[in-house]
């Protein structure tokens, strides 16, 4: 076999491997991460309404929980992004999950609802952190061609800490006055994952690539070779083997100016508002439909049971997503779920009764769901190596910003103009992610990552890079 000849030879070795077991431990390993962290991310809003009732908390104080612990989330992006780019993957997503778990810890034994903020603000910012680095990490070690559908496998897994966290607090939550506290501390189970993490998980060739520490993406690469059953190449470029010699005089520093220049600006705008208006809506369904179907008339049993079923259609979104991400633009594809998505947001905002609302919540929740592996895939794979975690933290940060403020817009919304309202503005909110990346950001399906970071047009057609049995079935 030929030698080594850079960076994008080495890449190229990753993107021609068969599916093995290193890939299905890896998406294992990560996919227990994120289903616990979706468990911590979305328990509060199936205990908020009996937090309502113990603490005699108001709507603005639930809002304030929400809005801080956005900004905790914001944090993070911007803090795991950066750490992972300057540091490793690998060491940044275990000390996220040290914190998260921390965070969930404190969850449990917290007495006031400002305990409970800082507990919640601590909770976010490690686990947004970990989900940033997570996401880097898988599109860094599998083939071009499983890119996406590994990626959404990890997130139909993940996806199912949403219903663990809602059926939890419909079976405990109403019988139990302390049951709240269980669901907040479940997120603690993700350090078993971590721990796997580390013992499965290498540092990613392709940031040490970037690092000039071809030596020891070299060995790492080889020995996943070998754990796909392919035979590593016997002659190596002579620079494969001397830590540092495609390192660049500034390839340590890592700048957030970065993300503002040329070429990066276009795809850093573009990602950010993907970001912003998808978890925009995402968020506000999912943390305020339990207490506006509550204070529309609906009592406690019945709206934690909608609530728990409505969640239940996440993980089968996300399994929708798995023979599409791959085979379309990415783009597109995106904004045809948005179009659905806000049709179905409509029409939920017009029911009341328990069934219409069962099936419409369902639908909506089932296309959110399948629509998020294509914005996390889609916002890290626009970046070159050296600022990919930093560009897609960034912009996911940039959705909590907003985030800080949306719980108190939505409240105001349905203080003022009503249920139906709130599902109009979420319905419109959604479109515009899909139809800003249609039409700015450039197509990155069935490219390597190291093509895709330099697409530079929106028609940029996909290679035969990959062979096609690397695709899963």
């Amino acid at each position: 076999m030929s030698g080594i000849h850079g960076p994008v030879a080495l890449g190229s070795r990753l993107d021609r491997l068969p599916l093995g077991s290193f890939h299905h431990r890896l998406v294992f390993a990560l996919a227990g991460m994120i289903l616990f962290e979706w468990v911590e991310i979305n328990a509060f809003a199936f205990v908020a309404p009996t937090l309502r009732e113990q603490w005699g908390m108001s709507l603005s104080t639930m809002a304030l929980i929400i809005g801080i612990s956005q900004l905790g989330a914001f944090g993070g992006g911007v803090l795991g992004g950066y750490l992972a780019d300057r540091c490793g993957r690998r060491r940044t997503m275990l000390v996220s999950v040290a914190v998260y778990c921390l965070g969930s810890a404190l969850c449990v034994v917290v007495q006031n609802p400002w305990q409970l903020i800082a507990a919640r603000f601590t909770a976010h910012l490690g686990a947004q952190a970990m989900a940033v680095v997570a996401i880097v990490v898988l599109i860094e070690f599998v083939p071009a061609a499983a890119r996406g559908r590994l990626q959404t496998w990890k997130v139909a897994i993940g996806a199912l800490g949403i219903p663990i966290a809602a059926w939890t607090g419909y079976l405990v939550v109403p019988h139990w006055t302390w049951g709240w506290r269980l669901v907040l501390g479940l997120g603690l189970f993700g350090v078993v994952f971590a721990y796997l993490v580390h013992r499965w998980v290498p540092e990613s060739p392709r940031w040490l690539l970037s690092r000039g520490e071809t030596a020891r993406a070299e060995e790492i690469i080889r020995s996943i070779e070998r754990s796909c059953g392919v035979e590593p190449p016997e002659t190596v470029n002579e620079a494969a083997h001397v830590t540092g010699s495609l390192q660049t005089p500034d390839s340590s520093r890592v700048r957030f100016a970065e993300l503002l220049a040329p070429p990066n600006r276009r795809r850093f705008a573009v990602v950010a508002t993907m970001w912003v208006t998808g978890l925009f809506a995402y968020s506000a369904f999912n943390t305020w439909t339990p207490t506006f179907l509550s204070e529309s008339g609906l009592d406690l049993d019945d709206t934690l049971l909608l609530s728990a079923a409505l969640a239940t259609a996440a993980p089968v979104g996300a399994v929708l997503a798995v023979p599409l991400i791959d085979r379309w633009d990415r783009r597109r594809t995106q904004l045809a779920l948005g179009v659905l998505i806000a049709v179905t947001l409509l029409l939920f905002g017009l029911v009341r009764s328990p069934v219409p609302v069962l099936v419409l919540g369902c639908l909506v929740s089932l296309l959110f769901q399948a629509s998020v592996p294509f914005l996390q895939v889609y916002s890290a794979e626009v970046f070159p190596t050296r600022v990919r975690a930093l560009g897609s933290g960034v912009a996911n940060a940039m959705s909590r910003v907003f985030n800080f403020g949306a719980p108190m817009l939505v409240a105001a919304v349905f203080s003022g103009l009503g249920y139906t309202a709130v599902f109009a503005m979420l319905a419109v909110i959604g479109l515009i992610g899909g139809t800003v990346a249609v039409l700015f950001g450039p197509r990155t399906t069935g490219l390597s990552l190291e093509a895709a970071a330099t697409a530079d047009t929106t028609h940029v057609p996909p290679t035969a890079a990959t062979p096609k049995e690397n695709v899963l079935p």
